[in-house]
C-alpha cells in the first residue's frame, strides 16, 4: 500500500465516525450502562442521579497486544467515586484493538460520545481527558475534533506525539547496544514478529544486567538513561535520593532502563511497526554529545564516568561513529499523520505531568509547548507539574484540582489559578484525604521533538 493510500484510509476512518450507526446498549444497573460499538469496541458509562450536565470522556492508556482490554471511564476507582459524587457523567471505550491503536481509539471515543448523547441527551459541557497513551488520544481529539468537546485534560500524556516518542525510545537502546553489546545480534528496528522482539530484548537485558555489576557499566547505563531523560527518582516505592547521590540515582535508572528494554523498545515497537508498515524511527544525523548536553540528568552521567575512570568523550564518539538507523518514509508518514500534532488548539487544554516519570519523561511537555507556541495557540494551553515519582502517579485531589481549573477556563474564558499554590489549595479543598503536590517546574527541552508545526523536524 502506498503512503498516500494509507494516509487517505486513515483520514477516512477518522471522519467516518460521524456516520456510524447508533450502538446498542443495555443497562446493567441504574446509572451504569455497558455496550458495544459497531467497531467491536466496548464502552462503559456511569451517570449519577444528580448529573451536573458535564460529561467526561476518558481515554485510557496503552495496552499491549493480547492484554485484557476492558472499557474504562476514569483513571482510578477513588477518583471515579469522587467524580460521581460530584455529579459528573463518566464515559469511555476500550478501543477496538490494543497496541498503538490511535486509528481505532479516536473514532471509538467519538462513537462512545455519540452513544451517550443518543441515550442521555446533549451534555451542557463535554471534556476529553486521558492518561499516558490516552493523553495522546485526548490531544488528537482536541486538535482534530474540537467541535465535539469544550476542553481537554491530558495527564502524563504522550503529548510529544508518535514520531518523537519512537525516536526517543530508539536512542537509549542504540547506546546500550553500541556500548554494552556491540557484537550481539540485537536488531533495534524492522522487527518482523514478537519472537524476534523478545529475543532482542532478552539479549540486551542480559548485557544490561552484566554491566550493572561494574562501575564502567553503570556509567554507560546512566548515559543511556540520560538520552531518554529517565530521572534518578522514578518510582514512588524508591527512597528519594539526595541531589548528589549519583549511585542511588543510577540504581533507580537501571530498573527503569530494564523496563524500557523489556517492553517499549522492542515488543511495543514491533506492534507499532506492523501498523506503520515499517520503521518510523531514525537516528541519522543525530549528534549524541549534543543530545546529552540537553539532558536533564547529564551531571550524573559526567560524575559516574569520572568515578569509573572512563572517557565520556570516547563513548560519545563511539555512538557518533556507529552505523545509524534509517527510517522508512512511508512509515514515518503514517505515524506522523495519525499520531503527531500540529499544535493548533481551538479549545483550552490543561496538561499535568509528574516530575519523576521514566516511561513518558516530563520533557514531553516541552515538545507540546513548542508545537502549540509555533502554531499560535499558546494562550489556550497551560501546563502543571506534580512533584512525585512514577508514571501517572496522581492523587484524586490532584486530578480534581486540574479538572476544576480547566472548567473555570471553559466557563470564564480566562485561565485563573494555574500556579502550584492555587492548584494545591484547590486540591486540598476537593479531597483533603489525598496529597496535593503541585510545584513550580520547568522541564528541559525535549531531546528530539517532532511535530507538524515544524516541517524541518523530519529532515
Amino acid at each position: 500500500m502506498t503512503s498516500g493510500t494509507r494516509t487517505a484510509l486513515v483520514a477516512a476512518l477518522l471522519l467516518a465516525v460521524t456516520t456510524l450507526p447508533t450502538a446498542t446498549a443495555s443497562a446493567t444497573a441504574p446509572g451504569h450502562v455497558e455496550g458495544r460499538l459497531p467497531s467491536g469496541a466496548t464502552y462503559v458509562m456511569d451517570v449519577p442521579a444528580s448529573w451536573n450536565g458535564t460529561v467526561l470522556l476518558f481515554s485510557h492508556g496503552y495496552r499491549a497486544s493480547g492484554a485484557p482490554n476492558p472499557a474504562q471511564n476514569a483513571a482510578d476507582d477513588a477518583t471515579k467515586s469522587r467524580l460521581l459524587d460530584l455529579g459528573y457523567a463518566l464515559i469511555g471505550s476500550s478501543y477496538a484493538s490494543t497496541g498503538w491503536a490511535v486509528t481505532d481509539a479516536v473514532p471509538d471515543q467519538l462513537a462512545t460520545l455519540a452513544a451517550f448523547t443518543d441515550r442521555f441527551g446533549t451534555a451542557r459541557r463535554t471534556i476529553a481527558w486521558g492518561e499516558s497513551y490516552g493523553g495522546l488520544v485526548t490531544t488528537a481529539l482536541a486538535e482534530r475534533h474540537p467541535a465535539r468537546i469544550d476542553g481537554s485534560l491530558a495527564m502524563c500524556g504522550l503529548v510529544h506525539g508518535g514520531v518523537a516518542n519512537w525516536n526517543n525510545t530508539l536512542d537509549p537502546v542504540f547506546a546500550l547496544k553500541t556500548l554494552l553489546a556491540p557484537d550481539a545480534d540485537v536488531p533495534l528496528v524492522d522487527l518482523p514478529d514478537q519472537k524476534t522482539a523478545a529475543d532482542a530484548a532478552n539479549t540486551l537485558t542480559a548485557a544490561l544486567d552484566s554491566a550493572q555489576s561494574t562501575t564502567a557499566g553503570r556509567a554507560r547505563i546512566a548515559l543511556a538513561a540520560a538520552l531518554h531523560n529517565i530521572p534518578g527518582w522514578n518510582d514512588p516505592a524508591q527512597p528519594r535520593p539526595a541531589a548528589t547521590d549519583w549511585d542511588a540515582q543510577q540504581a533507580n535508572q537501571y530498573t527503569a532502563v530494564k523496563g524500557l528494554v523489556q517492553f517499549p523498545a522492542f515488543s511495543w515497537r514491533q506492534e507499532a511497526e506492523a501498523r506503520a508498515g515499517g520503521t518510523m524511527s531514525w537516528n541519522t544525523g543525530v549528534d549524541y554529545a549534543k543530545l546529552l548536553g540537553r539532558s536533564s540528568v547529564r551531571k550524573e552521567v559526567t560524575e559516574l564516568y569520572r568515578k569509573a575512570g572512563l572517557s565520556l568523550r570516547a563513548d560519545l564518539a563511539a555512538l557518533n561513529r556507529a552505523p545509524r538507523v534509517s527510517a522508512d518514509p512511508a512509515a514515518v508518514a503514517w505515524m506522523s499523520s495519525t499520531s503527531s500534532f500540529t499544535g493548533r488548539l481551538t479549545k483550552p487544554q490543561l496538561t499535568v505531568h509528574t516530575t519523576g516519570d521514566a516511561l513518558v519523561p516530563v520533557q514531553a511537555e516541552s515538545a507540546l509547548k513548542r508545537a502549540v507556541t509555533a502554531a499560535g495557540s499558546a494562550a489556550l494551553l497551560r501546563q502543571a507539574y506534580v512533584d512525585n515519582a512514577g508514571h501517572c502517579a496522581f492523587s484524586p485531589a490532584e486530578q480534581l484540582a486540574a479538572l476544576h481549573t480547566l472548567e473555570d477556563r471553559i466557563r470564564t474564558g480566562k485561565w485563573v489559578g494555574t500556579g502550584p499554590g492555587a492548584l494545591n489549595s484547590r486540591a486540598a479543598a476537593a479531597d483533603p484525604t489525598t496529597p496535593a503536590r503541585y510545584v513550580p517546574y520547568r522541564p528541559a527541552p525535549y531531546p528530539r521533538p517532532y511535530d507538524l508545526a515544524h516541517p524541518a523536524d523530519g529532515r
